[in-house]
């Protein structure tokens, strides 16, 4: 299997959830080798310069997973796009925008997808990358776990607990293996969810200005706010796999393995990661020469654009 990469440039606006900024985002094509980059084209100088993703970058969990260099460039809420950047397997990219945040759009990954199909994915000419799990990880923090197991292939578990009554109306638990499960069909509309008791805190950390009934799930005391209700019987824990997933392709390739997690969210996802990143013993790095060695839990989202 082949890296890939976009087929052209292409632009979107929204609006950063919790800066409630009006943001424009392009997305550029990048060369073999390259990675995920994001460059702030509304800073100068050092702090406009292109930043490589990397687990260790990410230094602000707080309700989202957002980059925080050290010399203080912010991306905020990346992990919407790294799932979509996951599910089509993008290797080489440069994310630029004009504001401190990636814009929320409808709080899932799907106008992602549709903006990745929009600029067309293509081939490149130099072998993908995988990291592979070789061994059990788990990371435990108070009452919440993650674990990676090995696996030939990739699947995702999770469970989440509220004590909420909406949350009692559908399962807490839901596995996908993407041996034999689709991403878009299963996950992609998954929202982003909260609560009408924590806005008000919140907004007093400056978290949460963007948020409003068209990008995200509000529940107040007994129900849920959004006049439509909800687009999964169990949207909840989806939203969840779908963070995880974001939170996970931020290693910049794809894992040959099971991740689980239990209350998850996206400081312990970080935590696994860069705990198998130090230990050489839990993984190695492979490659595949040939398509038919690659696992099928890595095509199925796999419609190319002609080069």
């Amino acid at each position: 299997m082949k890296q890939r990469t976009l087929a052209k440039t292409v632009t979107a606006t929204g609006v950063g959830l919790h800066s409630g900024e009006r943001v424009s985002l392009t997305l550029h094509p990048a060369p073999v080798h390259y990675g995920i980059a994001f460059r702030r084209n509304d800073l100068s100088g050092e702090q406009g310069e292109i930043v490589k993703l990397h687990p260790n970058l990410i230094n602000d969990t707080r309700l989202s997973s957002t980059v925080v260099t050290e010399s203080g460039i912010r991306i905020g809420t990346i992990e919407h796009i790294m799932s979509a950047l996951a599910a089509y397997g993008v290797d080489n990219i440069l994310i630029e925008l004009n504001a401190p945040e990636i814009p929320i759009m409808d709080g899932s990954s799907l106008p992602f997808i549709f903006l990745l199909q929009d600029a067309g994915v293509v081939e490149q000419n130099a072998p993908k990358k995988f990291l592979k799990i070789l061994k059990p990880m788990e990371i435990q923090q108070a009452d919440k776990w993650v674990k990676f197991e090995p696996h030939d292939g990739f699947k995702v578990a999770l469970t989440i607990e509220f004590d909420h009554p909406v949350f009692n109306q559908s399962s807490p638990r839901f596995e996908i293996d993407f041996a034999g499960q689709n991403y878009i069909e299963e996950i992609a509309r998954a929202r982003t969810f909260g609560f009408m008791q924590e806005v008000e805190m919140m907004r007093q950390h400056g978290l949460g200005l963007g948020g409003n009934l068209t990008n995200a799930i509000v529940i107040d005391d007994v129900d849920i706010l959004n006049p439509d209700g909800l687009r999964y019987p169990d949207e909840f824990v989806r939203h969840k796999i779908l963070d995880a997933i974001g939170d996970l392709y931020i290693v910049g390739h794809p894992i040959i393995g099971a991740f689980e997690g239990y209350k998850s969210g996206h400081a312990i996802n970080n935590a696994l990661l860069r705990a198998v990143l130090a230990d050489e013993t839990s993984h190695e790095w492979v490659e595949f020469a040939d398509d038919e060695d690659t696992p099928n839990a890595f095509f199925g989202v796999n419609t190319l654009a002609v080069a």
